[in-house]
């Protein structure tokens, strides 16, 4: 964790929903860093330290299913929270889901809870 402040990244195709995000949690005390998709997170993954990830589904590039198996294969030491408002329910999400709409507090609660779990 940066500075003693827990570095999140947030993967979201929605501008409103990704930038009111990253405002919200950075007034709660967090480093947080943005992507609009897979791929620009993969580049922060690998120019930043990151202590949890947190990730919509459905994205137009690298987003669904291949998106999820890469987190699960190359990112399974980190926290993930997966948002969606859409899920194919024939994948199994190997991470907590939250489904769309949610109040920020409760995902900044889970965040604080899974970064808590994770250097438990």
């Amino acid at each position: 964790m940066s500075e003693n402040r827990p570095t999140v990244l947030i993967v979201e195709d929605e501008d409103a929903i990704r930038l009111t995000l990253r405002d919200y949690l950075e007034g709660e005390g967090y480093t947080v860093h943005v992507a609009s998709d897979g791929v620009g997170a993969i580049k922060h993954l690998l120019d930043h330290q990151v202590d949890v990830i947190v990730t919509d589904y459905r994205m137009e590039v690298l987003g669904g299913e291949y998106w999820v198996r890469f987190l699960e294969r190359y990112c399974g030491n980190l926290p993930v929270v997966v948002t969606s408002g859409f899920l194919r329910p024939e994948f199994e999400v190997p991470f907590e889901v939250v489904y769309k709409p949610y109040d920020y507090g409760d995902l900044e609660q889970l965040i604080a809870a899974r970064l808590k779990a994770s250097t438990a």
